[in-house]
């Protein structure tokens, strides 16, 4: 018998449970089986599993090495003296700590978001969300920052081989005395034709050019080494260890490649077993060379004689010789090195939106695929021409330093992620597993925090600037898009 006393649109009907409330939507986590189980899956077609242990270590190698070797080094040395081979050993081992928690949960979640996708199933959808804004940071600008050094060593080149060099108005963005940087804009557009031909193709080019960098560096080493002097290091600190850290904050910038490998999940052929390896064997290459040459570098030249120039290295070359040849020659690897950055980091940051778009928190644009190429053929247009645009207008070392800051949040929370991890899914099936968890993650997470406050202030401020816009964006279309949360409604 109905209630009399109810009011009519309630007698007869069960109550509806209560709608989750804002935290509780904010909090809400994607299972991992959905995660894995969407690997692939986009508008209009899927991408396809074609890459080898060989080619992900390759895309990783290809991120990272050449950055702050052929960029990057010049506006290091002046801020920790002959300790920034100390400088690359700290970010290394920064870089080290978090490479064994990308390891395991790469292996664990083998799927195109990276650590977007490791905080959506731990944290949830807001760190999520804050994470792949800081993604968008780290590989979006981190492309325009090295286009901007591959200008400079093209410059090299032209004056060693024709003698002439694009005029600084059309080579350098305005605040370095230029209007616009053109070389940085070809090499992006450059990458991105590659890109649009697909995974595979992208990564045959790819493996060519990161042979001819490791060659570049191995040969500067050999020439190098004749003009070392043991007396460029009698001071060996000297401007303590504050400068030795504020130097390998900015350095932490040539290693924000390592986890471009994580970004190929999807497309990888057994991804769960040859992810994990690729990043920690790129990991070790990399930092093995980059303390080689800089050592080698401060040995054959004072480190009061660097000037922040992007194109050191073959300075050095012609300094150790005295001919212009073996200077040239470096430079020419180094056009080819630099454009395999732009390349592969290019393509980590279309995949971290391809997987942002399929979880409906950005324009679904992102997320169609073309079903000839299997390429994000839109998102890699519109990432490319944003990143181009970039490189010609702002200033390399604030760039690096923005992609520093963004990229140290991003590790600090796949630390914290693969402790949640461990917790919450123990049974899940590891291929890889950081030793001595959760100590091992707990420094990794603090060694990103600490090398955040090692930048500047400057540098503080743009971040939340970044910040405070993308939660705008979130909450303005991500928050009312999201997928997860529109299938429990």
């Amino acid at each position: 018998m109905l209630d009399q006393g109810a009011p009519p649109h309630h007698r007869g009907q069960t109550t509806a449970p209560p709608s989750p409330g804002l935290g509780a939507r904010l909090m809400r986590r994607k299972p991992v089986d959905r995660l894995v189980a969407e690997g692939g899956q986009g508008e209009g077609g899927s991408l396809r599993r074609s890459l080898g242990l060989w080619q992900l270590t390759m895309i990783s190698i290809g991120a990272t090495l050449g950055t702050g070797i052929f960029v990057v080094l010049g506006e290091a040395v002046p801020k920790a003296g002959p300790a920034v081979t100390l400088s690359f050993v700290i970010a290394g081992l920064t870089a080290l700590f978090s490479a064994l928690s990308y390891a395991e949960l790469a292996g664990t979640i083998p799927v195109a978001g990276s650590s977007y996708s490791y905080a959506y199933a731990t944290m949830g959808e807001l760190i999520a969300w804050i994470c792949g804004w800081c993604l968008v940071l780290e590989y979006g600008v981190s492309v325009a920052a090295v286009a901007v050094g591959w200008g400079e060593y093209l410059n090299e080149l032209l004056d060693g081989t024709i003698g002439v060099t694009i005029p600084n108005t059309l080579s350098a963005p305005p605040g370095d005395g230029g209007i616009f940087n053109l070389p940085a804009l070809i090499v992006v557009l450059l990458a991105m034709v590659f890109l649009l031909g697909g995974a595979k193709e992208s990564a045959r080019a790819n493996t060519v050019m990161v042979c001819v960098k490791i060659a570049a560096l191995v040969l500067f080493c050999a020439i190098g080494v004749q003009g070392f002097r043991s007396g460029n290091y009698d001071h060996f600190m000297p401007l303590g260890m504050a400068g030795v850290s504020a130097a390998g904050a900015t350095l932490f910038f040539s290693y924000i490649g390592f986890d471009a490998a994580s970004t190929a999940g999807e497309e990888a052929k057994n991804a769960q077993r040859d992810l994990p390896r690729a990043i920690m064997l790129s990991l070790v290459i990399v930092t093995a060379l980059y303390v080689l040459v800089a050592a080698v570098a401060v040995g054959a030249k004072p480190w009061q004689r660097f000037n922040d120039s992007e194109a050191a290295l073959a300075q050095i070359m012609r300094d150790v010789t005295g001919q212009s040849f073996w200077g040239t020659l470096l430079a020419a690897c180094a056009v080819i090195a630099i454009a395999s950055v732009v390349l592969t980091v290019l393509y980590g940051q279309t995949r971290i939106l391809f997987a942002m778009s399929r979880d409906g928190l950005v324009p679904k644009v992102f997320g169609k695929v073309h079903p000839k190429t299997g390429a994000p053929r839109a998102n890699t247009v519109i990432v490319s021409l944003f990143c181009g645009v970039l490189a010609a207008a702002i200033p390399l070392g604030r760039l690096a330093d923005a992609t520093s800051i963004g990229t140290l949040f991003a590790f600090a929370l796949v630390n914290v992620a693969v402790v949640l991890l461990r917790r919450t899914r123990p049974d899940m099936p590891r291929t890889f597993r950081v030793p001595l968890s959760p100590v091992l993650p707990a420094v990794g997470f603090g060694l990103c925090v600490w090398m955040m406050g090692s930048l500047s202030a400057v540098t503080w401020v743009v971040f939340g600037v970044w910040m405070a816009v993308g939660l705008v964006f979130y909450f303005v279309y991500g928050y009312r898009r999201s997928h997860l949360a529109n299938a429990e409604k």
